[in-house]
């Protein structure tokens, strides 16, 4: 198959041929670069706390592709309570953190190729194994995001969402 998509790998800078199977925010919708100035905020690759007051975990939302057997993944924000964050936070390199029951959340993430915003929608955080960003459950609703997640969606649909975040 010739490869009509091109991109560069956002984790390790590679150039690949093929659809890219995942899109990625680097913060919550709420981070603002002033607050690394700040010592009650904090922004890593898995974590965030914004003032002291809102806390974040990076996760997976996983979306089946029914006609290539692939998985296309959003990496979005999931803000948590401050009890959710801080049992995350204390079982981050705990083998156990894969038994923990979901986690409460709100999408943090504004995800634009949906015509409804994406910001504060439900959200269950599961807490996988060490080394693997939890699994983000959205709510089911009508929400178009939630029933791509729930039915899946096609490789055409993959190649729009290309088409629609590459090439602007």
């Amino acid at each position: 198959m010739a490869a009509e998509h091109h991109h560069t790998c956002a984790c390790c800078t590679e150039h690949r041929d093929g659809l890219p199977l995942s899109y990625g925010a680097p913060a919550p919708a709420a981070w603002k670069p002033r607050y690394s100035r700040r010592r009650d905020s904090e922004l890593t690759a898995d974590q965030c706390t914004i003032k002291g007051r809102h806390f974040f975990v990076h996760g997976l939302i996983e979306i089946p592709v029914r006609d290539s057997g692939d998985t296309f993944s959003w990496g979005v924000w999931v803000s948590l309570s401050e009890t959710n964050f801080a049992r995350t936070h204390d079982l981050w390199d705990d083998p156990a953190r894969a038994q923990e029951p979901p986690y409460f959340g709100w999408l943090s993430t504004e995800l634009s190729v949906y015509p409804q915003t994406t910001l504060h929608l439900k959200t269950h955080v599961h807490t996988r194994a060490v080394g693997r960003r939890p699994l983000i459950e959205v709510e089911p609703t009508d929400h178009p995001l939630a029933i791509e997640q729930r039915e899946g969606i096609t490789t055409d649909r993959v190649k729009d969402l290309a088409d629609l975040l590459l090439r602007g």
